[in-house]
This record gives structure tokens, sequence and C-alpha cells, in this order.
């Protein structure tokens, strides 16, 4: 049984599972799918080929799946998928995707705060946390357990690594390394997120191996291609170690910080 409001408007077609809450004045489309033990507070607005992941909660004002804001949209079939145990909450806006069968995600046990914004073409992971008014441009990518700060711009097509931690009232126009804390406008690398590495039970040996990726990818002068060779070099293999190698290498927009060392496509180009 679910629990639905009936001033709530449920279109036909909208596919409702089993202990959905669902309170006053909600709009639910045809195509969207709620699943299990979600819960959507009063005035949400949910549209297009929408899925709310199970346990999931959308506080009230929220928006998610109307279209994209890109002005190259033509009416394609584009998905939005929202994560187990997320929260939405006041007035955050979820636009759907841009191009044939794109698909904007956002992860599990996520926190996504109040006014914020996730454009078209986004991935977000899980575990992420955005603090309120924390806004993502289209095509940006943030990875697993990172935390954007309050009111902080992210530029299209930019990547925020894993487990980083960015501060708020920042201005993000180049990739964000995994681990890192930083923060600012121009902004500024503080170094690991040690507290953060530390909550997650990173090792200390994998830490201080992470340090000196760090130190050999930011402080020793190296290009940036020769740098990542010595981290190969000078540090135990292991998935994080591999993961900044990667990260870094295969940046497009360049990683903040090093902007001299970008490789930004004809398409990226801003």
């Amino acid at each position: 049984m679910s629990n639905i409001h009936p001033t709530a408007v449920i279109e036909p077609g909208a596919e409702i599972g089993s202990n959905v809450t669902i309170e006053p004045f909600v709009i639910v489309k045809k195509g969207v799918k709620i699943h299990d033990g979600v819960t959507i507070k009063s005035h949400v607005y949910l549209d297009g080929n929408t899925t709310i992941g199970e346990g999931s909660t959308i506080w009230p004002g929220a928006s998610i799946g109307t279209k994209a804001q890109d002005l190259k949209f033509r009416g394609e079939t584009t998905y939005v998928e929202i994560g187990k145990k997320t929260e939405i909450r006041e007035y955050v806006t979820i636009n759907s995707s841009c191009e044939e069968g794109s698909v904007v995600k956002v992860g599990d046990n996520c926190l996504i705060m109040a006014y914020c914004h996730v454009a078209h073409n986004c991935v977000v992971g899980n575990h992420v946390i955005m603090a309120n008014g924390a806004m993502l441009a289209g095509h940006v990518e943030v990875e697993d357990f990172a935390i954007i700060g309050g009111m902080t711009p992210i530029h299209q097509f930019c990547r925020v690594g894993a487990y980083a931690m960015v501060g708020g009232l920042s201005r993000i126009a180049y990739d964000i390394p995994p681990y890192t804390i930083g923060a600012g406008s121009p902004y500024k690398l503080g170094g690991l997120n040690m507290v953060g590495l530390k909550r997650h039970h990173f090792p200390f040996e994998l830490r201080q191996d992470l340090t000196k990726a760090f130190k050999l990818t930011y402080r020793s002068g190296y290009p940036l291609q020769d740098a990542l060779a010595r981290v190969e070099e000078e540090t135990e293999s292991s998935p994080a170690i591999e993961h900044w190698i990667n990260f870094c290498r295969n940046s497009k927009r360049g990683l903040i910080g090093l902007e001299t060392n970008r490789r930004v496509t004809e398409k990226q180009t801003v």
C-alpha cells in the first residue's frame, strides 16, 4: 500500500511502487517511475523519463526531469536516474539530458541540499554531498564521496574526483583531482583531504603514497606526464594510486592549478 494524498496529480502511465508516500500538490508525469519506500514531499514536480530509487526522499519544491536547459535539445528521448536512499532537498532542480538516449545520474546515498542544480548530461556518483546552492553545468562528473561546498558553480565538462572536498564559494573551471581539498576563486589546492581519507579508513601507507603522488604532480616542477610516470615508479601500486594517475592523465579540461597542461578538445573550448 502507498499513501498518496488526493490533491496529488499522478498521470496515467506513471509507475508507483509499494510503501510510497506522496504528499499534497505533487505532480508526477506519465514517464516517471517511483520505486518502493520513496517519500515525495509537497509541491514536487517530476517529469520526463525519471526514475527515483528505493528509499529516496524528495523535499518540497524540487523539480526533476524537466527539459534540458540547452538550445541544442530537439526533443530526444532522454533520462534521469536517482539512486537509492538519496535525499534531494528543497527547490533542487535536476534537468533531463540532451542527446538521444543519454542519462543524468545521481547515485545512491547522496545528499543534494536546497537550491542545488544538476544540469543535462551530468553524472553524480554515490555518497556525494552538494551543499546549498552548489551548481553543476552540463556534462559535469562528480565521483563517489566528493563534497561540494555551498554556492560553488562548476563549469561544463569539469570533473570532481573521488573523496575530494571543494570549499564553498569557489569557482571551478578545471578538473579537481581525487582525494584533494581546496577552495577559493581562483581555486587553490591545500593538499590531500586527510580528514576525509582517515574517516574512510585509508591506511597510513596509502595516505603516504597519495601524498607523494600529490607532491610529484603539483610540487615537483616536472611536466605532468613526467610527474605521473614518477608516481608510477615511486609508489606502491593500488586502486587509489591508479585512479590518481588515470584521472590526471586523462584530463581534457586540464587539472586545476596546472591549467597550462590542459588538453581541451575543440568541442569543449571555453
